[in-house]
């Protein structure tokens, strides 16, 4: 997708050689344009899969999850990281490490909103490790349904996180697949 490599090379700020901050357009704040056209772009790659619901994690995977799920006509799930008075209900659970914060949270779906027998697309926001993908397909095989694919916005090839993926039988879809940083620039895949 070249309006999102533009964007990363124009607004994101690598931290580090290790870290894409795309808070200006993706996580704090969320260009409306820009995640309508990664919504269309996940429609496409995925249009020839019967999908019955969406599942994402909070919170920077929900606005990526919502633009796809309209486009899908389907419904939007997202695992919460903490559980709260909320949740009385039956519910799904599993741990997952984030990269990025460095801490393992308990993602929790309820029962009623991811249910059997469903053909589930997971979409998140980044990929690096593949942990939070994992965990989401753990949630989907817990509930008794199937993962019909994996989409990332953006993916740090150079991390293990899609040949986790792969060798777990996933399809993924990224839309920018980085191959490294170098001297703090993004260098995209070909």
């Amino acid at each position: 997708m070249i309006s999102l490599k533009e964007r990363i090379n124009n607004e994101g700020i690598v931290l580090n050689n290790s870290i894409l901050k795309v808070d200006a357009f993706l996580n704090q704040q969320i260009d409306p344009d820009l995640l309508m056209e990664i919504g269309r772009e996940f429609y496409l790659r995925f249009q020839g899969k019967k999908i019955d619901r969406i599942l994402t994690v909070e919170a920077s995977g929900i606005s990526v999850a919502l633009t796809t799920g309209l486009l899908m006509h389907v419904p939007v799930v997202f695992g919460r990281k903490q559980r709260s008075v909320l949740i009385n209900e039956e519910s799904y659970q599993t741990k997952v490490f984030s990269f990025t914060k460095k801490k393992t949270s308990t993602v929790v779906v309820l029962k009623k909103f991811l249910p059997p027998g469903e053909n589930v697309l997971i979409l998140d926001d980044f990929l690096a490790m593949g942990e939070a993908s994992m965990g989401l397909a753990d949630l989907v095989h817990q509930a008794g349904s199937e993962v019909v694919g994996i989409g990332i916005v953006i993916e740090k090839s150079f991390q293990t996180g899609r040949q986790r993926l792969v060798d777990a039988g996933y399809q993924v879809e990224s839309l920018a697949r980085i191959k490294k940083f170098e001297n703090n620039k993004v260098i995209f895949e070909d």
